[in-house]
């Protein structure tokens, strides 16, 4: 019996590809100090202080009932789009992506793999964050059927739109923009302010991704609204221009 030893190049099948690449980022992720800071301790400290300390007229609501679905939008954008734009960004100026870019990988294959280890992330934080709600008192009520959907959707806008960012600016213009609008929407995105605080501004800012899912998720787990569509539907609408944005105009280089 003869076995053959010749060479046999070639690409890998992409699904392989996808699923390595996914492992490999989440690695990345998990093991950046800076990284966990914005994933993982600064939602939490927010949680507890805001929690803690009568700062802000939540209305009708709990403050940990406002409080908590807001600090779970908060953790999608650290992920999705704060931590995820940096980090691709000083990929791009340290010429990790444009060796990716000569590799058998394809564009969009790399920016799913971002963004399924981002999904990763985003779950282990759900896991941390709903549990510190839980010990602050928190009890929703609402149906948790659309929880999923939101976190989905709001994950791939947020991806997106962190994609587009790091692609398209140098990595010190994405570090810079993308602090800035993490704290912009940190602060009039509905996640620790209610958005009627912000008079008539708050009907331009209810269209934001990061009001978006701070609504729909506040609507859901305090049984407002079970089915919040309006929600779901800007920020489908965010996901989908931002991710067909980031495939067509995202550099390597």
């Amino acid at each position: 019996m003869s076995v053959d030893f010749s060479p046999a190049p070639g690409a890998a099948p992409v699904g392989r590809m996808v699923r390595a690449q996914t492992a490999f980022e989440t690695r990345l992720m998990l093991r950046n100090g800076e990284n966990l800071l914005l994933t993982v301790i600064i939602p939490t400290l927010l949680l507890i202080v805001f929690a803690a300390a009568d700062v802000v007229d939540t209305g009708s609501l709990d403050r940990i009932d406002f409080l908590a679905p807001g600090i779970l939008a908060l953790a999608v954008m650290s992920t999705a789009f704060t931590g995820q734009a940096i980090a691709t960004g000083f990929e791009r100026r340290y010429g990790v992506l444009k060796r990716l870019a000569v590799s058998p990988l394809p564009r969009w294959a790399l920016l799913t793999g971002k963004t399924l280890s981002v999904l990763v992330v985003i779950a282990l934080q759900l896991v941390l964050l709903t549990g510190t709600a839980f010990a602050l008192g928190w009890d929703p009520v609402g149906s948790v059927g659309m929880v999923v959907p939101l976190l989905l959707v709001g994950t791939a806008a947020f991806s997106g739109l962190g994609l587009l960012m790091a692609g398209t600016l140098r990595a010190e213009g994405t570090l810079a923009a993308a602090n800035l609008v993490y704290l912009v929407l940190l602060l009039c995105g509905g996640i620790v302010v209610p958005l009627d605080k912000f008079g008539g501004a708050a009907d331009v800012l209810e269209f934001t991704p990061a009001a978006a899912l701070a609504t729909g998720l506040r609507d859901v787990l305090t049984g407002t609204d079970a089915t919040p569509w309006a929600p779901v539907a800007v920020l489908a609408v965010w996901a989908a221009l931002s991710l067909t944005a980031a495939a067509r105009w995202f550099r390597w280089d």
